[in-house]
């Protein structure tokens, strides 16, 4: 499979079900569409129907599906206070659910947070951490 040379990070440190997952939606992808930007996005859509990014990795979500009302129309209306992910975590659920992925990442303070201060603290959470280069 073309797909499995060009694994991103996240998705090779995932589980085999994972980067299967990946592989064939971006192999589909690029027979229809061709190579490049567009088929890696299907390739994500398809990722993230079971998966979800957790500290570097991809794991299985506990509900299959997309991503709570956005899911529901191409369109959330403006000020419906849908966000889309936080740091991997459907920003659109209940805030025990995001405690609980705050949990698992480490976050500090998280018991005296907001949904909304969770919410900020996953996004700030999931985005990869970038290396200092090696002193010579």
């Amino acid at each position: 499979m073309p797909g499995r040379k060009n694994l991103p990070d996240t998705v090779r440190r995932s589980s085999r079900r994972a980067q299967d997952t990946w592989s064939c939606a971006h192999d589909s992808a690029v027979d229809t569409y061709g190579e490049g930007e567009r088929a890696d996005r299907v390739a994500y859509a398809a990722l993230k129907r079971t998966f979800e990014e957790s500290g570097g990795r991809w794991k299985v979500k506990e509900a299959r599906g997309g991503s709570g009302a956005r899911a529901a129309g191409p369109r959330a209306p403006r000020g419906s206070g849908v966000r889309g992910t936080a740091g991997g975590a459907d920003a659109g659920v209940g805030k025990e659910y995001l405690y609980a992925r705050a949990r698992e990442l480490d976050v500090p303070g998280r018991s005296t947070m907001t949904k909304a201060e969770l919410v900020e603290a996953l996004e700030k959470a999931g985005r990869p951490r970038k290396r200092r280069p090696r002193a010579s």
